[in-house]
């Protein structure tokens, strides 16, 4: 089931996206409800919304789409010329992981590290999906980092690696865009890394939301990024340094992740720069590609 936040009309919606277009999920819901004679025909107008009220999952969607289906009411619900958007625009937090693939660590100069390395990315960089990547004029070089990327979807706090794959509502693609130069200089200088992955367009992330029940095993998933084309980025999440369930446990001894907090889990090896003009295109098996021009500012 591939979930999607679009935009119609000027109106920004949920969808459930399928082989014959974007299914108005909203509107589905609604007559599902009033066809059962149920008190329960409203939803959240958001994924965010969704996931907060803890609505969000299989049995909500397979349900709803299952109507639709054993109706006929396709031509009712599909909607036309949908552009697809963040899935969400505006995630509590993000939380990305560094030097989690051996090979990357590597290529960096890095060593191992003994427990997972993250930082915060500002909810403001996120754009999504053919929205432009804005290569500032005061940057020298900006970099391509493809990621999987996992979606909270319970409140959680000091959870243990055995439990932690039940906090995941979802997992979509999400390229660390990063301003490679500002970040080697604040780092040279002691200095966080925060601006240099925050800046405004610095996060796409999209197109859908996978559900755990159609990933599958996440941490067998091949993922690669092209520029123009071109193979930049290969490997697969076999080969994270932390899997999902430690990165979890880890972070929510430390915080409370929230519901619709985005977990990136790290980029393999073959960063690259990109400049004005360029296409990337960030893949992830079973979940689809996620593409991004960068332009000038």
């Amino acid at each position: 089931m591939k979930i999607v936040t679009y935009e119609s009309g000027g109106k920004t919606s949920v969808g459930i996206l399928t082989e014959n277009g974007v299914i108005d999920f909203s509107r589905a819901h609604c007559a599902y409800g009033a066809a059962r004679s149920s008190e329960d025909q409203a939803t959240a107008p958001t994924v965010l919304g969704l996931l907060t009220l803890g609505m969000f999952g299989e049995r909500l969607f397979a349900e709803t789409l299952g109507f639709v289906e054993r109706h006929g009411l396709w031509s009712a619900f599909v909607v036309h010329s949908a552009r697809l958007k963040a899935p969400i625009p505006h995630p509590p937090k993000i939380l990305a992981l560094g030097l989690n693939y051996a090979a990357h660590a590597a290529e960096g100069g890095h060593d191992l590290p003994v427990e997972p390395i993250y930082f915060v990315k500002a909810s403001t960089s996120v754009i999504g999906p053919e929205e432009p990547v804005v290569y500032h004029r005061s940057l020298t070089r900006v970099d391509h980092e493809v990621e999987l990327a996992a979606v909270i979807g319970k409140p959680c706090f000091h959870v243990d690696e055995k439990d932690a794959m039940d906090y995941v509502a979802a997992y979509t693609i999400l390229n660390d865009v990063t301003a490679r130069d500002m970040q080697s200089a604040d780092l040279k200088a002691s200095h966080p890394w925060f601006r240099s992955k925050s800046l405004d367009t610095f996060c796409p992330m999209g197109p859908c939301l996978v559900l755990p029940e159609q990933i599958g095993d996440p941490h067998d998933l091949h993922l690669e990024l092209r520029v123009n084309g071109e193979l930049r980025q290969h490997a697969n999440t076999s080969d994270l340094v932390f899997g999902i369930p430690a990165i979890i446990a880890h972070m929510s001894a430390m915080m409370t992740l929230e519901p619709g907090d985005i977990i990136s889990t790290g980029t393999p090896q073959g960063i690259s720069p990109v400049r004005p003009g360029d296409v990337m295109e960030a893949t992830v098996e079973r979940i689809g590609t996620l593409r991004n021009p960068v332009v000038s500012q």
